[in-house]
């Protein structure tokens, strides 16, 4: 296995993508409602990402242990899809995973009544479902800013409850069009939910899913990268064929984002052309309701001089890596800096890019590679396991080089 790509600079860049993957959100969610539904529905168009192959392989296994490895999304669907239907499973994964929180999700399993435990370290992975009886309670209070995962997962398994579900969502509601997007889904298997996010409720009531027929759309967190290379490139004409414009996913708002960074979005025909155009020198973003954006647009606004201020990145620190240190490490190497000078508010001054070549450490997170490999559009780079792209977007280096690099 590769343990590193050697990319040389290229700063003019065309061409087609080809291996564009589908939306992971959206696949793993069908997948959910596919198999609540008596698996006789249809999901077409499926993503390659290893999240979503895990995610179509273990929701029907006969294994006891269910090993997620390091798909944060496939814990958190599992876990509430074996609990609800009684089935007794372990559930575990990577080092990292057993370090990430699931108290949340455990906690409100329990208190509807499932028996669950954790097998090693309270509040963490890996954790044992023993069956479900009897509903105790009809109303759950989660957080809204911790994980959108959660409350989307506890909606998904809602209507097999025999009194329905409602959610009171307490604090500030992180990643909105996430749980919005779940709720497109569930009402294309059947199921009408009532989302008030003023008043911070989620009803869902108690019902039999129906078949469906879904057809994934492309991944819009998977598109953003490739504003991240138009913006840093010298001339840019890259097409993304079979995206949609009018999309159930949140980060379709990189579009947006990137106005103000120097692209220019073009749909013809199902087919989005990007291209360049005058950039602002400073942006103001709140990403709380697409969290996953940050990693392309930190480092673009870094290497190309502009500064910003941000909120919404508090979800970061849970993620694959500490994604806030990962990028304060790898923004430095051009002198950039993420600070916090008071709690939830972030600075960005910009740095240089010199020309000197730059090795960049992935920290096992897809979304370090893809999210500062636009950076080969300013200098040489060197990118540590490349392999960690697979999580979400498997012919991301192969689409590299059909827009005109490179990679060896």
């Amino acid at each position: 296995m590769t343990s590193y790509l050697h990319i040389p600079k290229t700063s003019r860049l065309s061409g087609t993508t080809h291996q564009l993957s589908s939306s992971k959100s959206i696949s793993n969610r069908a997948l959910l409602l596919k198999a609540l539904s008596g698996s006789q529905s249809v999901v077409s168009n499926l993503s390659d990402a290893r999240d979503t192959q895990l995610m179509n392989r273990l929701i029907d296994s006969p294994d006891k242990i269910i090993d997620v490895m390091d798909a944060g999304t496939t814990m958190r669907f599992l876990t509430a899809f074996f609990a609800i239907t009684g089935k007794n499973k372990i559930l575990t994964g990577t080092a990292r995973m057993k370090e990430r929180p699931i108290g949340i999700l455990v906690e409100a399993l329990r208190s509807l009544g499932v028996t669950i435990d954790y097998v090693e370290k309270e509040g963490f992975p890996p954790i044992e479902t023993k069956g479900f009886s009897k509903q105790k309670t009809d109303t759950l209070e989660i957080p809204g800013n911790v994980s959108s995962q959660y409350i989307s997962a506890l909606m998904m398994v809602g209507p097999l409850l025999p009194q329905g579900l409602t959610l009171h969502l307490t604090g500030k509601i992180g990643s909105a069009p996430y749980i919005q997007m779940t709720a497109s889904l569930m009402e294309q298997f059947g199921v009408k939910c009532k989302i008030d996010l003023d008043a911070k409720t989620i009803q869902v009531p108690a019902a039999k899913y129906r078949p469906a027929q879904i057809v994934v759309e492309a991944d819009w967190s998977a598109i953003s990268y490739w504003y991240g290379f138009t913006a840093l490139a010298d001339e840019a004409n890259i097409i993304l064929p079979n995206v949609s414009e009018k999309s159930l996913q949140g980060d379709r708002v990189i579009a947006d984002i990137m106005e103000w960074l120097g692209v220019q979005s073009t749909f013809v025909n199902n087919t989005l052309v990007l291209t360049k155009k005058n950039h602002f020198d400073k942006i103001t973003w709140n990403f709380k309701d697409c969290p996953d954006l940050a990693q392309t647009v930190l480092p673009v606004c870094a290497a190309k001089g502009i500064s910003g201020e941000f909120t919404g990145l508090e979800s970061l620190r849970i993620k694959e890596t500490d994604r806030i240190a990962a990028l304060q490490n790898e923004l430095a190497k051009i002198g950039a800096t993420l600070t916090e000078p008071q709690t939830g508010s972030w600075i960005l001054t910009p740095g240089k890019i010199t020309g000197l070549p730059i090795t960049i450490e992935t920290y096992h997170d897809h979304r370090m590679a893809m999210g500062l490999a636009p950076w080969a559009c300013l200098t040489n780079l060197m990118i540590n396991d490349p392999e960690v792209v697979n999580k979400s977007y498997p012919g991301f280096w192969k689409d590299m080089k059909t827009v005109g690099f490179e990679i060896r």
